[in-house]
Formats: structure tokens, C-alpha cells, sequence
């Protein structure tokens, strides 16, 4: 059985998460833990704030409860799979030492997690909870955006430099969604024009090649300079249903999901990425 943690925030893009994660698991048996966190919000150096602060968060704590009993009788009005329970989990704590708590103490094995395109040009795609969450937590995180709507993964982005090699373990992770979904793999590597892979890189295509030799997959490049820009190119011209990276290459981890803003991409407000750690 899997353990699916679901943080939410009662906002519409986690419910879109919710429902997304629902029907990516809708074969699937597990416990889909729904956790809302209330933030520390008091100030510790006056006895005056830390009064009043415990007794607005004893409030916010009791309307999150109730709220969390709603969001469930909500989510069951729309799932009836009997493969499917829930528990609801209800944290007073930083956003992440709150899911890490929850990963050790009830086996979570994977998160899904709602996230908010930014409004304005000059803003990153990734909140701060999701960016924390993708890099201090090593656990296979699906990130939904906000008008990302399920359908079967069927056309797999699989963006990579070529320059570090993948554990075998953690390529079977993408070897495992691609046979259950019938998918087909597009290897991705964005480089400049006249680029030519060095020696290392080479090997490391050939080992992919190898390894998704059963399954149906091809191999791409892009030219730009711009990484984030060559995987827009990508998305527009095939039908792309999901992204999966590998959080081991941190610099084209970095640049795909931290550098961009709204300006240079567009696919962030559709498009859900699978995030595996090694």
C-alpha cells in the first residue's frame, strides 16, 4: 500500500492537487494523508504577544480541524474508490519540519503538492513551501500547478545535460510510471548550436538508451541558450503530460524550476512535474 501525503492550504490549486493526485493513484491502493499546517505566529520575546498568539492559534488550530473534516466529506463526494482512504492530519509547526515529521512517523512514500503560478513577469515559478519542499526533502514529489488538469501521462518529458550519471534505482522509478501508463519517454537535452557531447556524456546517453531499450522512448535535442526556454519549444510542439526530473543534477534542476520566471515560460501553469530524488 502507498502512503501519499497531500499538504493543503484549503486553496483552489490544492484542491486541484488533491483531485490530480486522486486519479494518478486511481489503480492504486493507499492512504492519502490530507495535511493542513498552522505557521508559528507569535513573537517568543513578549509575554504579552505570546499570550494573545497562543490564543489566535488555538483558533486557527480548532477552524483548521473543522475545515479538514469539510475538505473530507468533499473529497469523498468525488471518489468512491474503495482502493482509497484518508486520514487528516492536522500540524502546528514550520511547513517542513512539519512534513518531514510525517514522512518518518507514517511511512509517506510519496507527496503531491498544489502550487500557484506567479502573478507578476519578474516572479519565480515555484513557491517557497514547494521549493523548500523539493529540496529539503528527499522524497518523490509531484508538483501540480494550479490549471494542470489529469490526464493519463501517455508523452513523458525527460529533460537531462547528460552529465551525471542516474542510479539504476532511480531510473526504474520512470521505467515503472512509463509501463504503468503505457507512456512514451522523450529524453531531452537542450544545448547550443554546434554543441557536441563530450565522452562522459556520450556514455551516459548510450546507458539510457540501453536501459529504456523495452520501452517505448527516443531521444531529442533543442537548440537555445536558455535551457527553460528550449523545454518551452519542446512542450509547445508535442503533446507533453508530465516532466520528470532527477534532483540530482542540481544545476539543471536549478535552472529549469528556480531560474525561470513567468517572462521566459509558460508550461509551469499546466504541466506537472515529477521531482525523484536519488
Amino acid at each position: 500500500m502507498r502512503n501519499i501525503l497531500i499538504p493543503t492550504d484549503f486553496s483552489d490549486n490544492s484542491w486541484n492537487a488533491i483531485k490530480y493526485g486522486l486519479n494518478y493513484f486511481v489503480n492504486t491502493e493507499c492512504t492519502f494523508y490530507l495535511l493542513h499546517v498552522t505557521m508559528y505566529s507569535y513573537l517568543i520575546n513578549e509575554d504579552t504577544a505570546i499570550t494573545s498568539g497562543i490564543k489566535i492559534d488555538e483558533t486557527l488550530i480548532n477552524k483548521s480541524k473543522v475545515d479538514l473534516e469539510k475538505l473530507l466529506e468533499k473529497v469523498k463526494n468525488i471518489d468512491k474508490n474503495k482502493n482509497h482512504h484518508f486520514k487528516l492530519l492536522n500540524s502546528y509547526n514550520f511547513f517542513i519540519d512539519a512534513v518531514k515529521s510525517q514522512i518518518k512517523e507514517n511511512n509517506i512514500d510519496f507527496i503531491v503538492m498544489g502550487t500557484k503560478g506567479a502573478s507578476g513577469l519578474s516572479e519565480i515559478i515555484i513557491g517557497s513551501n514547494t521549493a523548500d519542499l523539493i529540496t529539503q526533502v528527499k522524497c518523490p514529489v509531484l508538483i501540480v500547478p494550479e490549471n494542470s488538469k489529469y490526464k493519463i501521462p501517455r508523452e513523458i518529458a525527460f529533460p537531462t545535460d547528460y552529465n551525471i550519471y542516474y542510479n539504476p534505482d532511480i531510473l526504474l522509478e520512470i521505467l515503472n510510471l512509463a509501463k504503468r501508463n503505457l507512456s512514451s519517454l522523450r529524453i531531452l537535452h537542450v544545448g547550443r548550436k554546434g554543441e557536441e557531447l563530450t565522452d562522459f556524456q556520450i556514455e551516459n546517453k548510450e546507458f539510457l538508451s540501453n536501459f529504456f531499450a523495452n520501452e517505448n522512448h527516443s531521444f531529442h535535442f533543442i537548440t537555445n541558450k536558455k535551457i527553460e526556454q528550449g523545454i518551452q519549444c519542446f512542450v509547445e510542439s508535442r503533446d507533453v503530460d508530465m516532466i520528470v526530473m532527477i534532483a540530482k543534477n542540481i544545476n539543471l534542476f536549478q535552472r529549469i524550476l528556480f531560474k525561470p520566471t513567468v517572462e521566459d515560460i509558460s508550461y509551469h501553469t499546466e504541466i506537472p512535474f515529477l521531482v525523484l530524488h536519488e
